[in-house]
């Protein structure tokens, strides 16, 4: 059984990254987003100034004063290798989301790094999470293992997280 990280996020957080669980580099970096062919810290890097140029201490404090938290959505899982589609399933054990919303409760918007991200919420969290405001979003993965989509066109789609929300 393999475990998840920590979320990353201040108490005034505004949206929420969701990924589904740290890969193999990730988990023995004990770092988000460790590999580096995934392009979140590059995009972060070009929306806030979190790139992977500098310290992993400095981008998560720079996700935080952007108003952004970062998580995954399972806790734990059984997995061989990196690949979310190796997950075994009924070995899944998400993160507890309604503790964690009810103290980040300036948290509104959702974005999935990817579609196993969200189907894992959708399925796993949402049915027991009371959370009607909530937007949920999916953007395409960060992962190098999603090459169907350009550097371009994922920071496109990923510079919503920083616009104003549409209320």
């Amino acid at each position: 059984m393999i475990q998840g990280f920590p979320p990353v996020a201040a108490a005034d957080a505004r949206v929420l990254v969701l990924g589904s669980m740290p890969g193999k580099a990730s988990l023995q970096a004990a770092r988000y987003y460790a590999h580096e062919r995934n392009a979140f810290w590059r995009i972060m890097g070009d929306l806030i100034g979190a790139g992977p140029e500098i310290p992993y201490p400095q981008r998560l404090e720079k996700l935080k004063a952007a108003g952004i938290a970062l998580w995954d959505v399972m806790a734990a899982c059984e997995r061989e290798g990196s690949l979310d589609a190796d997950i075994v399933s009924a070995s899944i054990q998400p993160n507890v989301f309604s503790a964690f919303l009810a103290v980040h409760r300036s948290i509104r918007r959702i974005f999935f790094n990817g579609g196993a991200a969200e189907s894992g919420f959708r399925r796993l969290v949402l049915p027991a999470l009371n959370r009607p405001d909530l937007a949920l979003l999916r953007l395409p993965s960060t992962s190098p293992a999603h090459a169907a989509c350009g550097y371009a066109e994922k920071l496109a789609a990923w510079s919503v997280i920083v616009a104003p929300p549409n209320n």
